[in-house]
């Protein structure tokens, strides 16, 4: 990886549905089976009642700004051309919470509480980012 080009993620086992779905345009969570409770990041069992019966779910891919910083330095090479950008905490309609970026917005629009729509950045290798922008 050249110091331009943006950091792919790594797929594992666990992760790769995820993944899979997002390079589809979609978003999706883990759901248990056992007790019902919801999560995001995905891992390979509940962090409600430690049961491995996960399944995937879809989501809306709407949510709501839980907090938000503004970055004015990169932490990579490739997001100096992206300064500023917002990164976000989002707490999607289907109860869990992500981080991700606000993009397609100035910086100085996104609030708390701002509602946002997931839109997907096409990466090489077939991936595709999940990205939040706010909703008109």
């Amino acid at each position: 990886m050249t110091s331009g080009q943006r950091p792919i993620p790594q797929p594992t086992d666990i992760t790769r549905p995820y993944w899979e779905a997002a390079a589809a345009h979609k978003l999706v969570i883990q759901e248990c089976q056992a007790c019902g409770a919801r999560q995001f990041y995905p891992r390979g069992f509940c962090i409600a009642c430690l049961s491995d019966q996960l399944q995937w779910m879809p989501c809306s891919g709407k949510g709501t700004i839980y907090t938000f910083t503004v970055n004015h330095r990169a932490a990579h090479s490739y997001m100096k051309e992206r300064l500023p950008y917002v990164v976000a905490a989002i707490d999607l309609d289907e109860g869990t919470r992500m981080m991700a970026n606000i993009v397609d917005s100035p910086p100085d629009a996104v609030h708390m509480g701002a509602r946002v729509q997931v839109v997907f950045e096409d990466l090489p290798d077939g991936m595709a980012l999940p990205q939040f922008r706010l909703q008109t």
